[in-house]
């Protein structure tokens, strides 16, 4: 099936696309006398999970920086307004995963990633085996817990992407798109302000537990498949007995990534987040955030 590109915001609009290098306002990126070094190969970014399974949910980076292109170019801000603060606890933190969603539906603006402190939150695993081929990261409510992630701040084409990506736009999807208020979760970017409030993606059948009913913690790929099938025969009849058995057998196979889903439900090894409260009564996504999209193959 064909998927439709969502309309590009025009140059001439400032919140569209604030920080472009060639605009005569250069006050969002740093000065930079030769930004040839600051390519994704050159920075050790340029590797996607998408097309690597197993290096899941792929290199972050050191500092916050400005998507632009095969590009990762210094900030000198950290808030963007008239864009959506999303975070990222997966691989949409990795600038080519990002940077590949975002040539899939032919955009090219650029994505500010700001590193953040938040409090509240830890990465979890996801309840569901991703048709790209492995079990991606998902959030889970940890009062008191202080962790470092990435804020994108997405303009509306971007946020249409990204929520397609995520599943938010079908009724099977595997996430939903929430607002954590203030109130309940502290998100402070470096040298600023806490925000009033982020958007994340929650799973919407919940996580995977360690055995005890306490949300797992995402370990990285390979370690986790490893721990995932040495705890479960059934699993191992479907993906194989090692990572990357189950990485292969299970990209591009919805059907077989339904079944494993499944598996984890039947096998009792899910449980909630904390963070389904957020998603009850809530819209997918906000008034002129952007519009709708198919998703890609998932």
């Amino acid at each position: 099936m064909g998927q439709p590109s969502p309309s590009t915001p025009t140059p001439d609009t400032p919140d569209d696309d604030p920080d472009r290098t060639d605009h005569t306002d250069h006050t969002h990126v740093s000065d930079h006398p030769d930004h040839a070094d600051r390519t994704l190969e050159a920075l050790g970014l340029a590797e996607a999970p998408r097309d690597h399974p197993l290096s899941y949910p792929g290199a972050w980076p050191e500092e916050s920086g400005l998507l632009d292109g095969d590009r990762l170019l210094p900030l000198t801000r950290r808030t963007f307004p008239g864009r959506v603060p999303v975070l990222a606890v997966g691989s949409n933190a990795c600038p080519a995963q990002l940077r590949h969603k975002m040539r899939e539906y032919e955009l090219s603006s650029p994505v500010p990633l700001v590193r953040v402190k938040v409090t509240g939150l830890e990465v979890g695993v996801s309840a569901h085996v991703s048709g790209l081929g492995y079990v991606s990261a998902a959030p889970f409510r940890a009062p008191g817990h202080t962790r470092e992630l990435f804020l994108t701040w997405l303009d509306p084409a971007q946020l249409a992407v990204i929520d397609a990506s995520e599943g938010v736009t079908t009724p099977t999807g595997a996430y939903d798109r929430v607002l954590l208020p203030a109130t309940d979760f502290r998100i402070e970017p470096e040298s600023g302000e806490p925000l009033d409030g982020v958007h994340l993606y929650v799973n919407r059948r919940g996580v995977l537990h360690d055995g005890t009913g306490t949300p797992r913690r995402h370990p990285g790929e390979r370690p986790l498949l490893t721990e995932l099938l040495a705890e479960s025969p059934r699993l191992r009849e479907l993906f194989g007995s090692t990572p990357e058995e189950f990485c292969t057998r299970a990209r591009g196979d919805l059907r077989l990534c339904a079944a494993g889903t499944r598996l984890f439900a039947e096998e009792g090894r899910t449980t909630a987040s904390g963070l389904e409260k957020y998603a009850r009564g809530q819209q997918t996504g906000s008034p002129g955030t952007g519009a709708s999209l198919s998703p890609p193959l998932r």
